[in-house]
């Protein structure tokens, strides 16, 4: 009898109508990963921003979109598409993190598969604290609950993995020639990030180095002569200082340099309300009152056959493997980096 292996692909998740978008947000920033204090100041500082964006910025965004969020349309697509490479032996399972479905509600649905083994899948590239830790302690604590004590192996991170860097040299290459044919000349390739505190960074996360590190990596496999390409950082909310530049900065910078802007989000790997609005309607808007002669995005990885086969390679990798690092899941990031997926959970 063949062995069976549950995937859980984790995502961040979205409302799914107008009146989730609220108790969406709070579940967001009641996240201790998101709002670092004390429980009861998550409650209330929790409610407060979801009471106030769910009004403005938020409901907006979201009113662009139908009153809703894509992502989770866009990640089962994600799911049904590694289902078809792995077979039969495989199940792989959706879990949003602060929208439904949630850790609690697919712990059951895993149990009744009785699974031989199950291997964690997190749709971040990079890996933080803030998304896959998050969604692994979300995971474990439900795991806990339900009693659920398969062997369970875990997928870090992949912000190198080539599948991932071909799919995503193939959407910028044909974005970028497509900009040139359009606008007779070429972009500068803005690689455009979710923005973090500063203080996350300096307690050890990784992210920032990973988004860096791999943009760098994408850009130098498109192998586009003289290529001009710039990192920055999006998304930014609160009073804190954020890593930077901004996404406003670096358009700026674009403006006063008269260059184009190509934007891609590598840091995001499926279609939603920060591809779609914020970088596609609200950058695009910034770009235009800048005087920026040329603005485009580019696709996220999505569904694409690289991608989805180099998912499906990390996962039939790990299956069986010991704790990680190992030679399936190794250690990338600097020793600096305490809070690292491995420090934490290996």
């Amino acid at each position: 009898m063949s062995r069976k292996t549950a995937v859980i692909l984790f995502n961040l998740g979205g409302p799914d109508q107008v009146s989730s978008i609220r108790p969406f947000l709070i579940n967001f920033f009641m996240d201790k990963n998101i709002i670092r204090a004390p429980w009861l100041v998550r409650f209330f500082v929790s409610r407060l921003i979801a009471y106030r964006r769910s009004k403005n910025e938020a409901g907006t965004s979201y009113g662009m979109l139908g009153g809703k969020s894509p992502l989770l349309e866009n990640t089962q697509a994600q799911a049904d598409a590694l289902q078809s490479v792995l077979g039969d032996e495989f199940k792989v399972f959706v879990v949003m993190r602060y929208w439904h479905p949630m850790a609690a509600e697919v712990v059951q649905k895993v149990q009744a598969y009785q699974p031989d083994e199950l291997v964690l899948l997190p749709l971040y590239p990079q890996y933080s604290t803030t998304t896959t830790r998050s969604s692994f302690q979300d995971w474990f604590k439900a795991a806990t609950k339900a009693k659920l004590t398969t062997p369970t192996q875990m997928i870090c991170c992949y912000p190198f993995n080539q599948g991932f860097i071909a799919a995503s040299v193939a959407n910028i290459k044909t974005a970028y020639d497509a900009f040139v044919a359009k606008y007779g000349f070429p972009p500068r390739l803005l690689f455009s990030a979710h923005g973090l505190p500063e203080k996350v960074i300096a307690e050890g996360d990784s992210y920032q180095w990973a988004c860096e590190e791999s943009a760098a990596k994408i850009a130098a496999a498109c192998a586009i002569e003289n290529l001009d390409w710039s990192l920055c950082y999006q998304s930014r909310v609160g009073p804190l200082k954020w890593i930077g530049p901004s996404t406003e900065e670096a358009l700026k910078t674009a403006a006063n340099d008269h260059k184009g802007v190509l934007i891609y989000p590598h840091a995001f790997v499926n279609e939603h309300v920060e591809t779609l609005v914020e970088i596609e309607e609200e950058y695009r808007h910034v770009a235009h009152e800048l005087g920026i002669s040329g603005f485009e995005r580019v696709p996220t990885v999505s569904c694409h056959p690289a991608f989805i086969a180099a998912l499906a390679d990390l996962v039939r990798n790990q299956v069986g493997a010991r704790k990680f690092p190992n030679a399936q899941n190794p250690r990338l990031c600097p020793m600096q980096y305490c809070q690292c997926c491995h420090n934490e959970f290996a």
